[in-house]
């Protein structure tokens, strides 16, 4: 294996396909010939050399290898694999294990910001002192981020990896087998790193790898949303057995028994689960990679100290008056009042990502319930804050007609929409990461309420709605001051 990737790194294209395909034909991972193609000679050679791999390995004993950890196992549940190894070898099984049963560290946005800023240093260079001037703390801030990433990227990836083996129903869908191994691909790269992480080479390099692993990651929330897509379509279609609390007393005018999605509570905690740590994985890495670049005034890394509400609210209203106008031809004026001068630290794109969901909702609310060519009463956005109060409070209220109390619960449900089917399937076919974009439609995958209580319940805030079914819907983002609460990271 050596060889062939020695001579696949340094031969011309068509020569290196010919070899990957030869390193294929010998049973080689996919995670391996992925680094092969990225010209990571070494990174596929550690990769290798985790796994076990003899170098050559006999024909039989590759196929009970590590590298054959993708074939799949036939359903089992999690009464039968309670240790959530479904589908890999007993080896990466094991290592899997090792990292699951590991603690998480939780982080807050007041800890990432002393981070940030070199603070905690001392905790790491006790016995140094920085006299070399700024660029030899901000390198020492570097390496200490990238070793903590090294330690706790894997035993979050871990966790992930059992509870997707574990979920019912949920785990036999192609999509979220997909994710499953994206994950566990990761796992095995981040493994392959050297431990400890001392100097700026081997930050650097390690730096290239979680900047692979985050552009990598960019599409699961769609991959996942299309894993739910696919589970709806298969209890629907009899092809797996809807789960006893879905099924519904009232039937369709064929006959069949109707399916209430949004009573699945396993599988919607699985997804609460997936997604909250989704978010601390992604601010994790994009807080490193972000403090690698340039500084902004400020910023550290991904965190603004001065995030200002209003600015935020204004930019989210843009973008919604856009892709309300885009789809109706106009779109409700909206008002901002309350504490305009304001700002906190916090993450911006966070904050723009539930404002944006709340607007959206509010015009095409308030669009369909008055009629398209229709004088809108405005939306009216509050931001309300004191020097007592333990919250950024912001309010969005329309006059859309409101929700039906019979529905307040399913608007909190990831297999819940009542967006036009066709676009969601065309969505989750063709769409990788349509979940911060202007691009994607005014109603579209039915995640975003679950998906924004979850960007404000990560840093300890909430997003709560109330509604007046005839008349109208309040919803309330409440944003902690202080920054100092902990991940709610799910185990």
């Amino acid at each position: 294996f050596f060889l062939l990737f020695h001579f696949a790194f340094r031969r011309p294209p068509t020569m290196r396909a010919a070899l990957l395909s030869q390193a294929h034909r010998l049973g080689a991972s996919k995670a391996a010939r992925r680094l092969i193609q990225q010209q990571r000679i070494r990174s596929a050679a550690r990769a290798l050399s985790v796994l076990g791999t003899p170098i050559p390995p006999p024909p039989q004993h590759l196929r009970n290898n590590l590298h054959y950890h993708r074939q799949l196992r036939p359903f089992a549940s999690s009464v039968d694999d309670p240790e959530g190894d479904d589908g890999m070898s007993d080896e990466v099984a094991k290592l899997v294990r090792q990292h699951a049963h590991q603690p998480q560290t939780s982080a807050n946005l007041e800890t990432l910001m002393k981070t940030g800023r070199g603070e905690f240093l001392h905790k790491t260079y006790k016995d140094e002192t920085l006299k070399d001037g700024p660029h030899a703390a901000t390198e020492k801030i570097l390496i200490q981020v990238a070793g903590f990433l090294r330690h706790e990227l894997p035993i979050r990836l871990a966790h992930r990896i059992v509870d997707l083996n574990r979920v019912p129903l949920m785990k036999d869908m192609p999509s979220v087998r997909a994710v499953r191994d994206l994950y566990l691909t990761s796992f095995l790269e981040l493994v392959s790193v050297d431990k400890e992480i001392k100097n700026e080479a081997q930050e650097e390099e390690f730096s290239k790898l979680l900047e692979n692993i985050y552009e990598r990651h960019a599409g699961v929330l769609v991959q996942m949303a299309r894993g739910a897509f696919e589970l709806r379509a298969a209890i629907k279609s009899g092809a797996v057995e809807c789960p006893t609390s879905a099924k519904s007393a009232n039937v369709d005018a064929a006959g069949a028994t109707l399916v209430e999605f949004d009573k699945m509570e396993t599988t919607h905690d699985f997804l609460d689960r997936f997604y909250i740590s989704r978010i601390g994985i992604r601010v994790l890495i994009g807080q490193y990679l972000s403090l690698r670049q340039p500084p902004v005034e400020n910023y550290v890394g991904i965190i603004c100290g001065r995030t200002s509400p209003y600015e935020i609210v204004r930019r989210a209203i843009d973008d919604a008056s856009f892709m309300c106008t885009r789809k109706y031809g106009d779109a409700p004026e909206v008002i901002i009042t309350g504490r305009l001068d304001l700002s906190f630290p916090y993450v911006p794109t966070h904050l723009h990502y539930m404002m944006l969901e709340l607007l959206k909702n509010s015009m095409r609310a308030t669009v369909d319930w008055h009629g398209v060519d229709a004088d809108y009463p405005p939306i009216k956005v509050v931001i309300a804050d004191g020097k007592e109060n333990e919250d950024v409070v912001i309010k969005v209220s329309d006059e859309g007609g409101g929700i039906p109390r019979s529905n307040m619960e399913r608007i909190w449900s990831y297999l819940f929409t009542t967006a036009d089917p066709a676009i969601q399937e065309g969505m989750v076919a063709f769409n990788d990461n349509v979940d911060h974009s202007v691009d994607s439609p005014l109603a579209g995958l039915g995640y975003g309420l679950p998906i924004s209580r979850s960007y404000a319940r990560y840093f300890g805030g909430d997003l709560s709605i109330m509604s007046m079914e005839g008349y109208g819907t309040d919803a309330f983002v409440y944003l902690t001051r202080l920054g100092n609460t902990r991940e709610p990271l799910p185990i």
